[in-house]
């Protein structure tokens, strides 16, 4: 019986609003228009959130990155004055970080030497990488083609070099780079390999970065500690041993314990803050936490039109109340209750928001599909974005239809009879 009764009501609803079908799509239209700006501003937000905590995730969740800093405070004087400024990580500090600290499982030091990188017939501005042969491993990188670095590379201190994905191409366009030879000032080196780019800064490095990958004792040995620049018409001289180390703790929970006794073996070597420890867990939480909140705000933003649409629900079934009068009074004389004209109306908003809710979905599935084809963004449509854009549609339908739904049943069915 219930069920009847409720077939006869949704299908009277259909046949009301079918009358009217041009008005009830353009009513509808307010709820399509919201349903899909809330699933595409989701999704948009939560690909932007993803790319983000991926490129935070790509440095190692288990990782502490140490890198060195130039103090503030010497900035000025380095200007001024000819004598070389020592500041930075050192040797020393990678072996007290792994002497010291237990469960360390690999440290990862580099030192970046800017230089230019050039071939015989092409040259870019870029850096020259001395690390050790596990920075792949720790860094994330993936050797695309040859090899990375060896042991007996570190222990000839061989003039070899690996490139990223950017100076190979920049470099070698139309020709394959391993087994050629590129140079930085005087020294050459023979290409055996090509890695990844970073999917983002890992302390000297950032994407579109052209670097040269050579054992760190050919660095030491080639280069030195000591960095000669010209800047305003005098030299200034630097001494940095190490640009950045890489610590790997032995677990997720030993991350923060792990940072915090570096940041405790270091200031005991150091007068001054030459250095920074970042910790890419802590950057991941703190991503994830933004990511809450933009969702939140964009969600609530698009929300915002649901809204909209919903007045228009209320003004249009308000006209339709007052057209449908002596409707309503005759149905009322038949023996209809004011509950049967209330589930009748809310009914039919129900019917108009939860069609435009079904079609909003489908645009908000496609909408972002050709953001991603077209304007190179990620995009990332969740199942509970559509459950929830669909849930809102169907609710701002109900409670847009309460006062109307009210205002009919609350018709006196003598007066409904005399409306003309």
């Amino acid at each position: 019986m219930l069920g009847f009764r409720i077939k006869r009501t949704l299908k009277m609803g259909f046949k009301s609003l079918w009358l009217h079908k041009l008005r009830s799509v353009l009513t509808a239209l307010g709820i399509v228009c919201g349903v899909l700006s809330v699933i595409a501003m989701l999704a948009i937000g939560e690909g932007a959130s993803y790319e983000a905590q991926e490129q935070i995730r790509q440095l190692g969740s288990q990782n502490i990155i140490v890198r060195s800093v130039r103090p503030p405070e010497e900035q000025s004087v380095a200007t001024e004055r000819t004598f070389a400024l020592k500041y930075g990580l050192t040797y020393l500090d990678a072996e007290r970080i792994r002497s010291t600290i237990p469960g360390v499982e690999v440290i990862a030091p580099t030192r970046a030497i800017s230089r230019h990188i050039r071939t015989l017939r092409r040259r870019v501005d870029g850096n020259v990488v001395g690390t050790v042969p596990w920075f792949c491993e720790i860094a994330n990188r993936r050797v695309l083609r040859g090899r990375f670095l060896t042991s007996v590379d570190m222990h000839r201190k061989a003039a070899v070099c690996a490139l990223n994905e950017a100076t190979a191409r920049a470099l070698f366009p139309f020709h394959d780079p391993i087994g050629q030879v590129v140079r930085t000032g005087g020294n050459a080196f023979r290409v055996v390999g090509i890695v990844s780019n970073p999917a983002s800064g890992d302390g000297q490095e950032a994407r579109g970065t052209y670097n040269v990958y050579i054992p760190m004792t050919a660095a030491r040995a080639l280069y030195g500690d000591i960095a000669f620049r010209r800047r305003s018409g005098s030299f200034e001289a630097t001494i940095v041993q190490l640009h950045s180390l890489t610590v790997r703790a032995p677990g997720l929970a030993q991350v923060i314990p792990t940072a915090r006794a570096i940041e405790r073996v270091l200031e005991a070597s150091h007068d001054k803050k030459d250095y920074e420890v970042k910790v890419p867990l802590e950057l991941l939480e703190r991503a994830r936490a933004t990511s809450r909140i933009f969702n939140l705000v964009l969600g609530s933003i698009a929300a915002i039109s649901l809204f909209v649409g919903g007045i228009g629900i209320t003004n249009i079934m308000l006209a339709t109340v007052t057209e449908r009068t002596r409707e309503i009074g005759i149905r009322r004389a038949l023996g209809a209750r004011r509950r049967d004209i209330v589930i009748q109306f809310l009914a039919e908003t129900t019917l108009l928001s939860a069609t435009g809710g079904v079609i909003g979905v489908g645009f908000g599935l496609v909408i972002p599909y050709m953001v991603t084809r077209f304007a190179g963004m990620r995009t990332i449509v969740t199942p509970s974005s559509l459950v929830l854009a669909l849930s809102i549609s169907i609710a701002v339908g109900l409670v847009s239809g309460i006062y109307p739904a009210y205002r009919a049943a609350s018709l006196n069915p003598i007066e409904a009879l005399r409306h003309e």
